[in-house]
């Protein structure tokens, strides 16, 4: 399971949401689907539960819903901004 950064700090707004990773100073810019995206992960949805979610709300299939989530997931993984944690959230 993806968890957000404990150095992360964000901001949403209607065009998007600004994520600052507070301890490298790296600040990066997520369109609206990053942002669904980047919100549900702070909510502690599974990659399973965000890509349902997403092929629900905008009609788009599973598989390429899928395919885009986790390249994304592995891009902010790559920044730093989320890692994967073998941790269910209410055993932390």
């Amino acid at each position: 399971m993806y968890r957000v950064s404990d150095t992360v700090r964000n901001t949403h707004g209607q065009d998007g949401t600004i994520v600052l990773d507070v301890q490298r100073g790296q600040i990066v810019r997520l369109n609206l689907t990053g942002s669904l995206i980047f919100q549900r992960l702070q909510r502690g949805e599974t990659v399973a539960q965000i890509v349902d979610g997403i092929s629900r709300d905008f009609c788009v299939s599973r598989a390429n819903v899928r395919t885009d989530v986790t390249s994304f997931l592995k891009s902010l993984s790559e920044e730093g901004l989320v890692y994967m944690s073998d941790t269910p959230e209410d055993c932390q």
